[in-house]
């Protein structure tokens, strides 16, 4: 397996100090993300998109994975059809920004039944969410397959495909090799096993987040470093190595350190190591 991390892993710098950090910290890719705006934003062109492929060819760095923050605003299965839309419109940019700085996969969030720490009070009727959510990512699997980089489907706090099953049925309807699961190892721990989901999801599988996570703080504040928590990581390896998952594992570490926040980077580094055998 590939080691990389997620670029919100990191203190707020520009990306060729993230790439060159990343690099020196023994990471072989970073995990960049779309947003409203920055170096990698919905207004960004292709120039300016290339230049950052640039800046990371230049530090050794692999850009494999887009993730996206922006489904936290803008639900693929909000009662506001025009929100719909939007989101839609979000995820053909991130296909697109995807294939111009060389990454086969993004990550998206196919829709929220509730999500409090995100939009307080918001709750959209569990059917409604599965029906539109299915229509919107069916409907942009063509544009996924003619770009030939996938959708990767995130298991999230987000009330919605909260088992294994469900997420693979849902998956299974979909029906497209270019629209899989971006399992999150630490987002599970909360309610069930990581090792279950991997041997379920099996090669469905696209790209994966390493987290981890202490059941018995049982909220947000629970998110602590690799091997800190309660993911059984040698099982977690074992179910991979199971399913024939050989791609990149992110570490995602959120929130970052308060003070000398770049020491999380080498302390995530280290831990990947131990965890992938290295």
């Amino acid at each position: 397996m590939k080691k990389g991390i997620n670029i919100w892993s990191f203190p707020d710098m520009p990306l060729a100090d993230v790439f060159a950090l990343a690099k020196k910290a023994g990471f072989e890719g970073v995990e960049v993300a779309l947003g409203l705006e920055g170096e990698i934003s919905l207004s960004s062109t292709e120039a300016d998109l290339l230049k950052v492929k640039k800046a990371a060819d230049d530090c050794g760095i692999q850009l494999y994975s887009l993730s996206c923050g922006l489904y936290w605003d803008f639900w693929l299965n909000d009662d506001d059809a025009a929100v719909r839309e939007k989101a839609k419109s979000i995820v053909k940019k991130q296909l697109e920004t995807a294939k111009i700085l060389g990454c086969d996969t993004i990550l998206v969030i196919p829709g929220s039944v509730n999500a409090d720490f995100a939009a307080p009070g918001k709750v959209v009727d569990y059917a409604t969410t599965y029906e539109r959510a299915l229509a919107a990512i069916n409907e942009l699997k063509p544009y996924a397959e003619e770009l030939g980089v996938a959708i990767g489907l995130e298991n999230v706090w987000n009330k919605f495909l909260t088992s294994p099953m469900e997420m693979r049925d849902f998956i299974d309807k979909i029906d497209s090799p270019f629209v899989g699961s971006y399992f999150d190892v630490g987002n599970v721990v909360i309610n069930g096993y990581p090792e279950h989901w991997i041997r379920i999801l099996g090669n469905r599988i696209k790209k994966v987040h390493f987290k981890d996570f202490r059941r018995a703080v049982g909220t947000l504040d629970g998110f602590v470093d690799l091997l800190a928590g309660d993911v059984n990581y040698p099982e977690v390896v074992k179910a991979l190595e199971e399913v024939g998952y050989d791609g990149w594992v992110s570490a995602e570490m959120i929130p970052n350190y308060k003070y000398h926040t770049e020491t999380i980077i080498y302390n995530t580094s280290n831990a990947m190591d131990a965890i992938l055998g290295r």
